[in-house]
């Protein structure tokens, strides 16, 4: 197990009332212990931020999310991670890192991606509208092949064992087909992790960190319930239906 990933409370949580059960990722209420862990994450992000090159005061803001875990020795901590990315060559070695490996397939996604970025430099400097339609044409295609192969590469666990990947799961539920980006999401990330690892998952948090989006949805440092379109079919198939909410077992009182 990578202990490097797990953050210890600075806070004396000896005192504070653990949920019995995992809160639900799509419902408005949230127990104390996992508002004390996003507010040391903010701390964390608020330092870190400043050796990194993503400036969240200009550009647009993004979610983050927290994970309360206990380990085998019955001690507390948690573990935290950005929705997506940072940057394509930005990543922070404390931060849960995204499901699929990018060295799947002899690195496959960087070669389809540099492939993209030729294509669209092609178009540019292309003065035939013929030669432009096709060369977009070509560019979508390839999009959506190199989108289809990020998604059969992406796989979660359940509680029961079960393997699928994004395209299997969005398969088996009523949201048709997967949505950009699915699974990069924070809390996908942060339970899978747990799963791997032998944790237990405590208590889950989201929140948006930096400047509002368009829409003005998301304001700084805010808490908010897990998105629906990309992530509510993923940790359905994860949680069985919100069956781990029943099934965890833990010690009632916490061991710092």
């Amino acid at each position: 197990m990578n202990e490097e990933l797990i953050f210890k409370f600075k806070t004396n949580i000896s005192t504070v009332t653990f949920p019995s059960k995992l809160n639900n990722p799509f419902a408005s209420t949230i127990p104390k212990i996992a508002q004390i862990a996003a507010q040391e994450f903010q701390e964390f992000i608020a330092s870190e931020s400043q050796k990194w090159k993503y400036d969240f005061q200009q550009q647009k803001g993004k979610m983050f999310g927290v994970l309360v875990v206990q380990k085998k020795d019955t001690t507390y901590g948690y573990l935290g991670t950005i929705s997506g990315v940072l940057s394509r060559s930005e990543e922070c070695e404390k931060f849960v890192p995204s499901i699929f490996d990018n060295s799947t397939d002899d690195f496959f996604i960087n070669k389809g991606m540099a492939e993209l970025t030729q294509l669209g430099d092609k178009i540019k400097l292309a003065d035939n509208e013929a030669e432009i339609k096709l060369l977009k044409e070509k560019r979508k295609l390839k999009s959506l092949d190199l989108q289809r192969q990020l998604f059969e590469n992406s796989k979660f666990s359940n509680l029961s064992m079960d393997v699928k990947n994004v395209l299997q799961i969005f398969e088996d539920s009523s949201h048709g087909n997967p949505p950009s980006a699915a699974g990069e999401c924070a809390a996908p990330k942060l339970l899978q992790h747990a799963f791997n690892h032998d944790l237990t998952p405590i208590a889950i948090l989201e929140f948006w960190w930096g400047n509002a989006p368009k829409n003005k949805e998301r304001k700084h440092k805010g808490f908010y319930p897990a998105c629906k379109n990309k992530c509510r079919p993923i940790l359905e198939f994860m949680l069985n239906d919100y069956g781990l909410f029943n099934q965890i077992n833990r010690v009632k009182k916490p061991v710092v």
